[in-house]
């Protein structure tokens, strides 16, 4: 099947052709002649299959057949919303419904927080017709009056898993109070926990369901390895891995903001240029960075999972997990930026002997053990990274005497000798005995 032959507008069709879509995947396929018959959807989807065009062309399409028909008078309203969490995933769809809707003179704008909102505000008086936003900074801009969703037509919330795990969900239900109750609904979400099948009943009205192999958990085209490895080193084998790696753009995703930095730092130790993103960046450090990325200019990225949804770049062949998620569902996320649409790609993952348990869950999870990677030189001797159930059943050998074990032996034969002296003492008077017992004493807290 074409884009052609699902119906859609020649304009979009022009601007889909010129970026190299030919035929949709299975997302697009399914979804978009649902969506422009005007249905309700709940989409579930693994990262990098194609939402964001699975949505934006229909939505495109709807809006630009209407504009022909009836002449747009006056300033323009806002006719569709997308809420996503995350700036860079927000601005990564605003930059697809601008190439997807450029010869069709429909007008969006993305809004996000961390930023001043003069220029977002801006844009909103300035009259637009499609609305990208996150949560926090919508609901405020709502709270202001600067929104109205009056005209709106159309709404999607993406990536709906993700706003649960960041406490986005409370912002969502108000956002959704506040819509008018006459539009088209398209909910997507990688994974179905309770709260969002709860949030998905609230937002869609008769709806299609439509979910792509959800028994394959993670991107079909990318190669999956674990290294065990001791966290003190992880940054060695980090480094190994990029100097063989050195022509590659990889991306390294950190538990923590302080873990991103100090693996930056660690990096340039080694004369490995990278740059880190997280929520304590600024938006221009962080667009700055990510800019650097997909042009090529920076082949390392360290991110954290809040900063890293929306890094889409062409030609990604490596994601390593320094520190595996505690939340097992985020490592298909961080895995699906690699191997994107109909390309192959390679995600390494560290594992020390405290994550093993997230190693279990993320297999549990994907319903397949991660391939184990040979061994290598940054091991720590002694630590044994055997499978629980092949684990090396020789006898262990008797540990070595501690220090502070030799010199209380030592205190105590000290304490014996001192007894034995003043018992034999011909000489032992009652002052001498008493001197020598203080001196044991003292001797045995010293």
């Amino acid at each position: 099947m074409t884009f052609k032959a699902l119906g859609i507008a020649e304009p979009i069709l022009r601007a889909i052709d010129a970026e190299g879509y030919t035929s949709p995947t299975p997302i697009q396929q399914k979804a978009i002649p649902i969506l422009l018959k005007g249905k309700d959807l709940l989409g579930v989807a693994q990262t990098g299959t194609g939402k964001t065009a699975a949505f934006g062309i229909p939505i495109l399409d709807h809006l630009y057949r209407n504009g022909q028909t009836n002449e747009n008078r006056g300033k323009r309203k806002i006719k569709a919303l997308i809420v996503t969490p995350t700036r860079e995933l927000a601005i990564q769809i605003g930059e697809s419904i601008t190439t997807y809707g450029k010869h069709t003179g429909l007008r969006n704008t993305v809004i996000f927080g961390g930023v001043k909102q003069g220029k977002q505000v801006n844009a909103l008086r300035n009259g637009i017709d499609i609305l990208i936003a996150t949560p926090g900074r919508l609901l405020d801009l709502m709270n202001q009056g600067f929104i109205s969703f009056q005209h709106l037509d159309y709404v999607v919330l993406d990536e709906a898993d993700q706003m649960l795990d960041m406490g986005f969900i409370h912002d969502v239900r108000k956002i959704i109070s506040k819509l008018p109750k006459q539009r088209q609904s398209l909910f997507f979400s990688a994974t179905m926990p309770k709260a969002i099948v709860e949030l998905s009943g609230q937002l869609l009205g008769d709806f299609d369901r439509v979910t792509i192999k959800p028994e394959q958990a993670t991107a079909e085209k990318v190669t999956q390895g674990v290294y065990f490895v001791s966290k003190k080193n992880k940054p060695k084998l980090l480094i190994h891995l990029l100097h063989e790696k050195a022509n590659d753009s990889v991306l390294v995703f950190s538990r923590t903001k302080h873990g991103a930095n100090k693996i930056v730092k660690k990096l340039a130790q080694a004369d490995i240029r990278s740059a880190a993103i997280h929520g304590n960046k600024s938006q221009t450090a962080r667009q700055k960075a990510l800019g650097a990325f997909k042009d090529g200019k920076l082949k390392v990225l360290v991110a954290t999972d809040i900063a890293a949804r929306g890094i889409d770049v062409e030609e990604l062949s490596l994601v390593i997990n320094f520190d595996l998620p505690n939340v097992p569902e985020t490592y298909v996320h961080r895995i699906g930026r690699t191997g994107r649409a109909s390309a192959s790609g390679i995600a390494l993952s560290f594992c020390d002997k405290e994550e093993r348990p997230y190693l279990r869950d993320i297999e549990k999870l994907i319903k397949q053990q991660v391939p184990r990677m040979p061994e290598h030189q940054f091991v720590d001797e002694g630590e044994n990274h055997a499978e629980d159930e092949n684990q090396d059943r020789s006898p262990a050998k008797k540990a070595p005497a501690s220090p502070n074990r030799n010199r209380n032996r030592n205190r105590n034969r000290n304490r014996n000798r001192n007894r034995n002296r003043n018992r034999n003492n011909t000489n032992g008077g009652k002052n001498t005995g008493n001197r020598n017992r203080g001196q044991s004493k003292k001797d045995g807290n010293s």
